[in-house]
């Protein structure tokens, strides 16, 4: 695909907010996207997309997603897209890079569906690699890759057939405040982790992506000061 990203830019008098779109319609084999973000310094952004993102089969092989973003000194960003909905037979290679300066704040939030449980689906193949890298001037604060199959969902030791799932990261010296509020309204299939004083990680299982957005909204609506982008609501 060449140049099917569009960006929108919604009213918002506080920040920027940007609603990423796909004109696309979704993913497949040897698909490319690159995205590279800057908030500069003091600044604050939102960015999220128009709706679900749709990974489909690659018989091929993969399609290849690379984000990039960048926070200026004492800059604020929020990275979040709506969910990814992996389809029977998807081959995906995700990767989502962050490289904070002093002072800089950070919220990001990945969902992810196995499958649209309302339409039967089950998925049988699957091919997902998806790594997320965030540092700060320059050092490593926080480093996940998953390489998730159809098997390995199936285990109760790493998602025992769950419908969906979701990774939280928050950064910023509110990060051991929010921990306590975040924590009481967490299902039996969630954890999190305060690693540092100000870094903060979350990953949640639900049965269905339903499920997912009933736990999801009210911890983002707290950590956004309830200004979770309007896209979220539609």
């Amino acid at each position: 695909m060449s140049g099917c990203i569009k960006v929108l830019f919604a009213r918002s008098p506080a920040r920027v907010d940007a609603i990423l779109i796909n004109t696309s319609g979704g993913l497949t084999s040897d698909d490319s996207l690159t995205l590279n973000i800057d908030v500069q310094a003091g600044g604050t952004a939102a960015l999220t997309t128009q709706a679900a993102e749709r990974a489909y089969r690659a018989p091929q092989g993969p399609a290849h997603v690379k984000s990039t973003l960048t926070v200026g000194d004492n800059a604020t960003a929020f990275w979040l897209p709506q969910e990814l909905i992996l389809f029977d037979g998807a081959h995906l290679d995700r990767r989502l890079t962050c490289a904070l300066a002093g002072g800089a704040r950070f919220l990001m939030v990945e969902p992810v569906i196995f499958g649209r449980a309302q339409m039967g689906e089950h998925l049988k193949t699957l091919a997902f690699k998806d790594r997320i890298e965030i540092s700060r001037k320059g050092a490593p604060l926080y480093l996940d890759a998953l390489h998730l199959t159809a098997d390995l969902l199936e285990q109760s030791a790493i998602a025992s057939n769950a419908g969906a799932m979701a990774s939280l990261i928050y950064v910023g010296p509110e990060a051991a405040g929010h921990a306590e509020a975040l924590q009481s309204r967490l299902p039996a299939q969630a954890g999190l982790s305060l690693l540092q004083d100000d870094v903060l990680a979350l990953r949640l299982l639900a049965a269905d992506g339903f499920a997912l957005r009933q736990t999801l909204l009210p911890l983002l609506d707290h950590l956004t000061g309830h200004t979770l982008p309007t896209s979220w609501r539609l």
